[in-house]
């Protein structure tokens, strides 16, 4: 596949290092310093020009494109960019925004701007936050097969009673495979002997009852819930978050510093209480005893302030603390210092695209750990190597680094083991170590 990435900023650089090994890439970036950077960092085209120009799109290779990706700063000029090459020829296109309503006009109307996809980062974020909330010291959570199927990558504390355990030994739910562990900068795939450690991350796949029982019941001592959840700042992921937490019954609490934001925040979501305040101001939070809270979400307009916000909830007691960051450097501070999850919209959004790339019966696709492993969902075909054969027969086609979490069939959860006998049609979920993914793409 020949992919045209507009825009080199962390979105586009992230696409076109995850593509670069398997797929033709070219990179159009209007700065010629970073144009030249893209050169010599990844194995692609790189053009220095304005996306929006026909001429400069002709140069980087329109004509042979099969998916153009515009994912620059700017909403208009991803629109401009999909609207062009659309004048002049059939590719796929995608573009980025981070307006909802840009998202929503594009929904309503068939083919509008020129878009065949449209990605809100905003409204992407929103949605990880909420599914993450759900379960506790959750680090990743995705849906696979319609809703069926739960991937989950959680952390491992010290006293938590799976430090010490073989995966044997640990492997009580009936609806739920372990599939891989983190531990440090080393990938484990879990098989049977496979001993967990203190501060491992561990990704199981499996139906939401076992997911969400094995996390209580072993993960975390907490039982706690969900359900008072404060969100700081009134910006666009953080007036999303409080809309998606809405839409699922909630009643989430908002904190916001400027008068005229809080109240056009209060007036657009009814079921939101929106408190008009500084969140960093020690003696609010303890009038609004935020410290009852089960989750606070970091949502203002800088790294530093979100990191200031999660640190004081914790100080004040918060179980639970979710901050957005924008520079992906910062991700494992943020992590160490203790804040339980932080998020980058810019690799959401990249992850969404990407999936794009993958052959066509893969359905989803979630990458772990900055793409070291990739959890896919893939609709088998009759020439597929795992069609009509026992699981225990086929993996012996596959790489040794992969999992099969969960099968899909007829809108029932079939839990894999080394007897089941997938069929064509089936909807497997895999984990796969990224290195060996496109090895696997041509077996399946």
């Amino acid at each position: 596949m020949y992919v045209l990435i507009v825009g080199a900023g962390q979105v586009g650089k992230m696409i076109a290092s995850n593509l670069a090994d398997s797929h033709d890439v070219a990179v159009v970036e209007r700065d010629p310093e970073v144009a030249e950077e893209i050169t010599y960092s990844f194995d692609v085209l790189s053009v220095q020009g304005d996306g929006t120009e026909l001429e400069t799109l002709r140069e980087a290779g329109l004509e042979r494109a099969d998916l153009i990706v515009a994912c620059t700063n700017s909403d208009e000029a991803n629109i401009v960019v999909c609207g062009t090459a659309k004048s002049v020829s059939d590719t796929f296109t995608i573009a980025r925004v981070r307006r909802r309503t840009l998202l929503n006009t594009w929904e309503g109307s068939e083919g509008a701007f020129g878009v065949d996809f449209m990605v809100c980062t905003d409204l992407l974020v929103a949605q990880t936050i909420f599914r993450i909330s759900g379960f506790p010291q959750a680090q990743d959570v995705e849906m696979f097969a319609g809703g069926l199927v739960r991937m989950a990558e959680f952390d491992i504390s010290s006293d938590s009673p799976l430090v010490g355990q073989r995966v044997e030994e640990a492997d009580q739910h009936d609806s739920m495979t372990f599939a891989g562990v983190f531990r440090g900068d080393e990938m484990i795939v879990a098989r049977g002997e496979t001993v967990f450690c203190a501060d491992d991350r561990i990704v199981v796949i499996g139906s939401p009852s076992s997911v969400k029982e094995f996390a209580m019941a072993t993960v975390t001592d907490t039982t706690s819930s969900t359900d008072d959840v404060v969100i700081v700042g009134g910006s666009e992921i953080g007036f999303q978050t409080a809309r998606e937490f809405e839409a699922h019954g909630f009643e989430p609490r908002l904190v916001e510093r400027d008068h005229e934001r809080a109240r056009e925040i209060a007036e657009a979501l009814p079921n939101t209480f929106v408190m008009e305040s500084d969140a960093t101001d020690t003696e609010f939070l303890a009038r609004e005893h935020i410290d009852e809270a089960d989750i606070v979400i970091a949502a203002l307009d800088s790294d530093e302030k979100n990191l200031l916000v999660s640190l004081l909830a914790r100080r004040v007691g918060v179980d639970r603390t979710v901050a957005i960051i924008e520079n992906t450097e910062y991700g494992d501070l943020f992590e160490t210092v203790g804040i339980d999850v932080a998020i980058n919209p810019r690799e959401e959004t990249a992850e969404e695209i990407v999936r794009f790339t993958r052959t066509d019966q893969t359905e989803k696709i979630a990458m772990l750990e900055h793409d070291r492993a990739e959890v896919i969902e893939v609709e088998l075909g009759p020439e597929s190597a795992l069609t009509g054969r026992q699981i225990a027969d086929s993996m012996a086609d596959l790489p040794e680094c992969v999992v099969i979490g969960a099968i899909s069939r007829d809108g029932e959860l079939i839990t894999p083991r080394g007897t089941t006998v997938p069929r064509a049609g089936d909807h497997v979920v895999l984990f796969v170590d990224a290195t060996v993914l496109d090895e696997v793409s041509s077996v399946l």
